[in-house]
């Protein structure tokens, strides 16, 4: 693996901005991150300038179901590969393979393929699997297939994550199908992250819900209640309730540009965490495409179903990136926050991911200031160069 040297570039450390930095790239790590030209470089390396440019850490979206012809659920390594490879183009570098409710059998053979999968140099890492389902509302289905919704089943879940050794980061549940807290505690002491969605509870049973082990909430906003004066529901939830953590889609359709401001400014960077929810579409022409098992018109901007419900989207991270920067309160610190220093820390990688700090892996984006993707390396290797 050729060494990279990357200088005279904006680079957002996690000891703070190196302005007219450098970052050395060894064996798949970063060697060095210093305001100083680094001495005893190797003599077959690689020199990419980047100056005017921001070196920030890669993206992890951890929750995506799809890109360019592949979906999680095609349970083939083809479909992971083809979107391991699609996604360092937006700047991510891992990602949570994401299903969506099906029937048993289909969840497990995508847990299966999940295990299987050989992570390749160049490319997005697959770091696990977010489980979208099949414990949830029927009210607030949303895009989860109704027929296959079920009540919360410790056993099957027991089932499917030895399916998956052991690799179900994330689940998304209705915690009010969990009254007594018995499923959520299980899984939350196991080390899963328990995400409230696709719920129709409210601020007080999710403030039950938290105390249970739920810490987060799945694409805030929708498929929930939201804000009323007489009970502010889950958002209010995500607002007030400081152990959550929120994901959220940014692309102005999911949320509108101004709660996308009131959720910056009661939630901020600490505790949000972008996300795409992309399907198969994104990379593709408009048309018709396949979620779940049910039809979906995708036109230039949405992805829905056919009575209108937002199926998914074809968001890329870097766009939702840089809409946050767009609405007048998000940094480019704060880009690095809830786009990678936030999701690596609640999946529990952030001892190799999420930052740019000596030993970390050297997963890295070269941007611009409008965040359109010049250069990313997954693991130390070139995967993608506009």
């Amino acid at each position: 693996m050729q060494p990279i040297l990357i200088s005279g570039a904006r680079v957002y450390a996690e000891e703070g901005v190196l302005e007219g930095g450098y970052v050395l790239v060894r064996d798949g790590r970063i060697a060095v991150a210093s305001a100083e030209r680094p001495e005893g470089l190797p003599k077959e390396m690689k020199e990419i300038d980047g100056s005017s440019l921001n070196v920030l850490p890669g993206f992890i979206d951890a929750h995506i179901h799809g890109a360019d012809g592949a979906d999680v659920m095609d349970a083939t390594e083809v479909a992971l590969d083809s979107m391991a490879r699609f996604l360092p183009a937006e700047g991510t570098t891992s990602f949570l393979a994401t299903t969506i409710t099906q029937s048993h059998e289909n969840i497990g053979n995508a847990l299966t393929n999940v295990v299987e999968y050989p992570n390749r140099p160049g490319q997005a890492e697959v770091l696990g699997v977010h489980l979208e389902g099949p414990f949830v509302e029927k009210k607030r289905a949303g895009a989860q297939p109704e027929a296959y919704i079920i009540e919360p089943d410790a056993e099957l879940f027991r089932k499917w994550q030895k399916m998956a050794g052991g690799l179900i980061k994330v689940i998304t549940m209705a915690p009010e199908h969990d009254p007594d807290g018995a499923f959520i505690r299980e899984l939350a002491e196991s080390g899963v992250v328990v995400s409230a969605g696709h719920t129709d509870t409210g601020f007080a049973g999710m403030e039950e819900a938290a105390a249970h082990g739920v810490s987060q909430v799945t694409h805030l906003c929708n498929a929930m209640p939201g804000i009323h004066h007489r009970d502010v529901g889950v958002v209010g939830a995500a607002f007030l309730l400081d152990s959550l953590k929120a994901e959220l889609i940014a692309d102005g359709i999911h949320v509108e540009k101004e709660m996308l401001r009131l959720i910056w400014r009661n939630i901020g960077p600490e505790r949000l965490i972008l996300i795409t929810d992309s399907m198969r579409a994104k990379g593709l022409p408009p048309g018709n495409y396949e979620l779940g098992g049910q039809p979906v018109r995708v036109t230039e901007d949405r992805a829905e179903l056919a009575d209108g419900t937002l199926a998914g989207s074809i968001l890329k991270m870097n766009e939702g990136a840089s809409r946050m920067l767009e609405i007048g309160g998000a940094t480019m610190e704060d880009i690095v926050s809830v786009a990678s220093a936030n999701p690596a820390r609640q999946l529990g990688v952030d001892d190799r991911k999420g930052g740019i700090r000596e030993g970390k892996d050297a997963d890295l984006i070269l941007v611009d200031d409008d965040l359109n993707v010049r250069l990313t390396l997954c693991r130390g290797e070139v995967a993608f160069e506009g």
